[in-house]
């Protein structure tokens, strides 16, 4: 553990190296993304391929021999109304780094409600195991630290692939640690409880996405790695706007003339 935070501050250190200076703007996720960023040149700066492919290969193996039979018999043991509440519990611990990185974005109105269904579920919903703010008009958020240093002008940087943990990036691989101190269950006495929670909620969030994988297999095609790594950058450029992004500039190779064709039999200047 002390060397994987000890790599992720300094690649925190090298995502922060990357923000631009000048004078600070208002925290707007439509204005405050840097547009030379690779996520709105469409494509995922890849410069460690050779490093990211081979944890991509090591984490496939752990979930195809480990995580994914263990998320099956999870499916297979408890009935799916359990499996639901669960879902909830977990869903509704990630309410106050919702909160707070909404607030960080300038965005009261929506801190206020991640804050009013953390209310409302941790009490009507007995700890968050119902969701009973959806029903009363207050809608679920999916906001990191991540998504704040891109509104604060950090750039995604170079595509990263975590052990374990998967697709990331130079900017929101650091930012987990953060996420990290806004979750409750980080805060308590008992260290085991607090890794059985994390561990919990990670085969529970598997168990999701088991029939996703076929999915994926199929769509993904001969290279497995390119397609996540593009579909991780669709996402988090979805999720960086709040679900309307702004279209994306065509890759410029693409408006290129070919070379003018030359006529028959003629060496001179060619003919169009």
């Amino acid at each position: 553990m002390r060397l994987w935070f000890s790599l992720l501050c300094l690649l925190a250190l090298t995502a922060c190296a990357s923000v631009p200076t000048g004078e600070p703007s208002t925290p707007s996720k439509e204005a405050s993304v840097p547009s030379a960023s690779p996520v709105q040149t469409g494509g995922a700066a890849d410069p460690l391929e050779g490093f990211n492919r081979a944890i991509y290969a090591f984490n496939d193996g752990f979930d195809k021999y480990l995580l994914a039979p263990v998320a099956r018999g999870y499916r297979w043991v408890l009935p799916r109304v359990v499996r639901d509440r669960f879902s909830s519990f977990f869903s509704n611990l990630r309410e106050p780094m919702n909160a707070l990185n909404n607030l960080l974005q300038g965005k009261p109105y929506e801190a206020l409600t991640d804050t009013a269904r953390l209310l409302a579920n941790s009490t009507i919903g007995i700890a968050g195991l119902w969701d009973v703010a959806t029903p009363l008009g207050l809608p679920k958020h999916d906001e990191d630290f991540g998504q704040t240093l891109a509104v604060w002008g950090v750039g995604d940087g170079p595509y990263l692939v975590l052990p374990f943990l998967g697709p990331s990036n130079f900017r929101d691989g650091p930012a987990k640690i953060v996420n990290w101190f806004t979750l409750p269950q980080t805060y308590l006495e008992d260290s085991s409880l607090t890794w059985t929670l994390f561990g919990m909620e990670f085969v529970d969030t598997r168990a999701q996405l088991l029939d996703a994988t076929d999915i994926l297999e199929q769509a993904a095609g001969e290279d497995p790695y390119a397609f996540v790594r593009e579909a991780y950058r669709q996402r988090r450029r979805s999720l960086i706007y709040d679900g309307h992004p702004p279209a994306e500039r065509p890759d410029p190779l693409l408006f290129e003339d070919d070379a003018p064709a030359r006529a028959p039999g003629s060496k001179g200047v060619p003919t169009r």
